[in-house]
């Protein structure tokens, strides 16, 4: 780990702006005596999407690329939904746009070398990549599940499932992070529990 510090240095940059977008949005529901869906929530998680994205190529972990590859632009569309996403400047719009099909490109490119770095079951097992693949199917399924309740709403929404199936989410890929001996995962998903319970439980009361 004392070599590789930058890369867990990377990790836990997109955990602390994950950790923060997550008590932001418990303190600001709170406040609001209901769940609610900030703007600052989906933009934190976006600029954390992007340095988790890099976390994960730099750890030879797919398990964590395949989970913030698809969430990625479903925090793009809250962002407009709330009106927000047009407000930054159209290159700045344009690049984060391109960053996950930059990176599908060079997959594509050199797919036999991709295959191998993220595929190296000499350091990971297939169980457990599949296991890890699990929770963060999980944890992607959640945005999913979170924009076809939205969109159907016409609003930006944090639903009472979005909350149970972070809870589930979370308890897989802390899991999986124990046997991978990554403390980024240990650290920044152990951290949700109670602020997942507590929205949900006021998305229930809210019901």
């Amino acid at each position: 780990m004392t070599d590789n510090w930058w890369i867990f240095a990377i990790g836990f940059a997109a955990q602390l702006l994950f950790s923060a977008r997550m008590l932001i949005q418990w303190l600001m529901s709170e406040k609001a005596r209901q769940v609610v869906s900030p703007a600052v929530y989906w933009q934190l998680s976006l600029l954390a999407a992007i340095l988790f994205l890099a976390y994960g190529w730099l750890r030879n972990d797919f398990a964590i690329i395949l989970g913030q590859f698809i969430s990625y632009y479903i925090y793009i569309w809250n962002l407009n939904e709330k009106g927000d996403w047009k407000k930054v400047h159209r290159a700045i719009r344009l690049l984060i746009y391109l960053i996950p099909l930059a990176a599908l490109t060079y997959v594509f490119v050199d797919i036999e070398m991709v295959g191998k770095r993220l595929f190296d079951f000499a350091n990971i097992s297939l169980p457990l990549l599949l296991f890890g693949s699990f929770g963060q199917i999980i944890f992607v399924f959640r945005f999913i599940y979170q924009w076809q309740y939205s969109r159907t709403r016409h609003q930006s929404l944090l639903p009472r499932g979005f909350w149970l199936m972070s809870i589930v989410g979370s308890l897989a890929i802390v899991t999986y992070g124990i046997f991978r001996n990554d403390p980024v995962l240990i650290v920044g998903h152990s951290v949700g529990f109670i602020i997942y319970s507590r929205n949900w439980w006021l998305a229930k009361r809210q019901q």
